[in-house]
């Protein structure tokens, strides 16, 4: 994680550490050299204001608002010298300077949605203000809107043209505008303020890029999952059932709904999982699947079951 380096380490060192890394790999199949630079989800809280504290000893960011403000009080603000925007732009032109195209550098994990209004508003705060002040939430949610895609736009720009493409941290390679964007948040409210606090900020960023997937994380997301699937401009979902939670095979009619509404799927699993979703859904067009493999040779006669060898 990037965020545990001292400020005083060159970009280019993590850059170099990186690179030793990448050299210790192989690429089969659709995987790519492919880094990011990770300061914890959400960090676009960071470049808003709020405090970053990294723990080194739990593997773990998070973040503080400098101080607790009423939701009337809250004014998100672009900083052009805020210190883990500038950081986070030094190491990613280091690495495609390095590069030169060889390596696919994604966007750090900016966050998403009301995710980071709860950085400045805790989220039992933010739930009462949901009915308190619906107008106050609405118009912070768009202040962090249109700063989230300055940042993604700034930090992309950095790349570009050597950089191949568009990647975040789940590792799906893009020739054009992408991400996967998120709500954790709304595992607390009910489809109705979904509709009203969520949805139409998602469908605005989906409209903003070509290809927007939505990380749908855990059961209490699937009350929403309807309302989502009703976004014209979003391509995909990726479902994750949750650490404690049975695996995608007991969730058919989750990935079958997806399907039926045209969308594409992202997931992860054993091999087992891709042939259980293959017949499930007829076909394996439209997924992409992250291989958990116990060894290079399980993950050749994969591919190769697939004609991907």
């Amino acid at each position: 994680m990037a965020a545990f380096y001292d400020l005083c380490v060159p970009a280019g060192d993590i850059v170099d550490r990186w690179d030793w890394d990448l050299g210790c790999l192989r690429f089969a199949g659709d995987s790519f050299p492919h880094v990011w630079p990770n300061f914890g989800p959400g960090v676009a809280a960071a470049f808003m204001g709020a405090q970053l504290r990294a723990t080194e000893e739990t593997g773990t960011v998070w973040f503080h608002p400098a101080r607790e403000l009423d939701i009337r009080d809250i004014h998100l603000e672009y900083d052009p010298d805020n210190v883990w925007l500038r950081r986070i732009k030094d190491i990613s032109r280091a690495a495609v300077e390095r590069w030169q195209g060889l390596v696919q550098v994604g966007m750090t994990d900016l966050g998403g949605n009301l995710d980071l209004l709860s950085t400045f508003r805790p989220s039992e705060k933010l739930l009462y203000d949901l009915y308190d002040h619906p107008e106050e939430v609405k118009r912070v949610t768009w202040e962090a809107h249109e700063l989230w895609w300055r940042y993604f736009d700034e930090i992309s720009s950095v790349m570009q043209p050597l950089n191949p493409g568009y990647s975040s941290w789940y590792g799906v390679y893009s020739e054009e505008r992408s991400y996967v964007l998120q709500c954790d948040f709304c595992y607390m409210i009910g489809p109705e303020q979904f509709d009203e606090f969520v949805r139409p900020e998602l469908a605005a960023s989906c409209r903003r890029m070509v290809n927007g997937f939505y990380h749908l994380d855990g059961p209490g997301q699937l009350p929403h999952l309807d309302s989502l699937l009703t976004i014209p401009e979003l391509k995909g979902v990726q479902w994750v059932y949750g650490e404690g939670n049975p695996p995608a095979e007991h969730w058919p009619e989750v990935y079958r709904k997806v399907r039926d509404a045209g969308k594409l799927i992202d997931l992860w699993g054993p091999p087992s999982t891709l042939d259980w979703i293959t017949n499930l859904l007829v076909s394996g067009k439209g997924i992409v699947f992250h291989a958990w493999c116990r060894d290079e040779e399980e993950a050749r006669a994969l591919l190769a079951r697939y004609g991907a060898d």
